[in-house]
């Protein structure tokens, strides 16, 4: 499946990938670039504004699923900002997958 759309953090969609257009998918990597929104949190997360950034997303390290072996999933994903970034985040940010 090639989404889209990604919820990354919270329930309430404090950060979430969206535009997502996919140039690679295969069984060791895909690549993606789309735009990241981002919940400024200023000055708290209820009363913060969503910014948006350009962002290329790639999914790698390919393993089983935990419950499932005979299914593979990517199990890392690393966001790079080309042209600025969220002030809680790096130009580049790697982050394991959920099992």
């Amino acid at each position: 499946m090639r989404p889209t759309d990604f919820l990354l953090a919270c329930g309430d969609g404090n950060s979430r990938l969206a535009s997502l257009h996919w140039s690679q998918w295969g069984p060791s990597k895909a690549v993606a670039t789309g735009t990241s929104w981002v919940n400024d949190c200023k000055p708290y997360c209820a009363a913060g504004k969503f910014r948006s950034y350009r962002v290329t997303v790639r999914l790698d390290r390919p393993q089983s699923w935990t419950k499932h072996q005979d299914t593979q999933h990517y199990s890392r994903i690393t966001l790079t900002y080309p042209n600025g970034h969220p002030d809680a985040f790096q130009q580049v940010m790697t982050t394991p997958l959920w099992n």
